[in-house]
């Protein structure tokens, strides 16, 4: 932030998912207070097929830190080092498979999750007949609960 390009644009948009260190209205005013110009825009929550490095991450850790067997400090870093150079002759453009139909279906499952989670749901037993029908309170139309 502290060299060009970043220190003469007008904006520059940190674009970081939601971990610990830099979630919420605090790390917010840090970055600002340290670079006037910097903006963080969150990723959306769960949202980690969108974080470039949380899928590299996550394929190093399958191909390069499973099994973790590592007899010492050195020997993790010359596999992941191996790796890495490994993979810089392999590593292909991903090919996302999943399509805006495929984003529509799961918004609907919890679209229909979400409101199943807030559906009325009347509960009515002997005891409460036998209340009602000595005229003593009116039926309710429905009865809120989470289930």
């Amino acid at each position: 932030m502290s060299k060009a390009p970043y220190k003469t644009a007008n904006r520059v948009f940190w674009i970081i998912d939601n971990g610990s260190s830099h979630r919420g209205e605090p790390f917010v005013e840090r970055l600002e207070k340290r670079w006037p110009n910097a903006i963080a825009v969150h990723l959306p929550i769960h949202a980690s097929p969108l974080n470039q490095i949380e899928i590299y991450f996550a394929i190093v850790q399958r191909k390069a830190l499973t099994p973790n067997d590592f007899p010492n400090f050195e020997a993790a870093k010359k596999r992941l080092l191996d790796f890495q150079t490994r993979y810089q002759e392999v590593a292909r453009p991903f090919h996302w498979k999943f399509t805006r139909k495929d984003l529509k279906e799961k918004l609907k499952l919890v679209s229909d999750n979400l409101i199943k989670q807030y559906e009325p749901v009347v509960f009515e037993d002997v005891v409460t007949e036998e209340f009602l029908s000595q005229n003593q309170a009116e039926k309710p139309q429905s009865v809120y609960a989470y289930t």
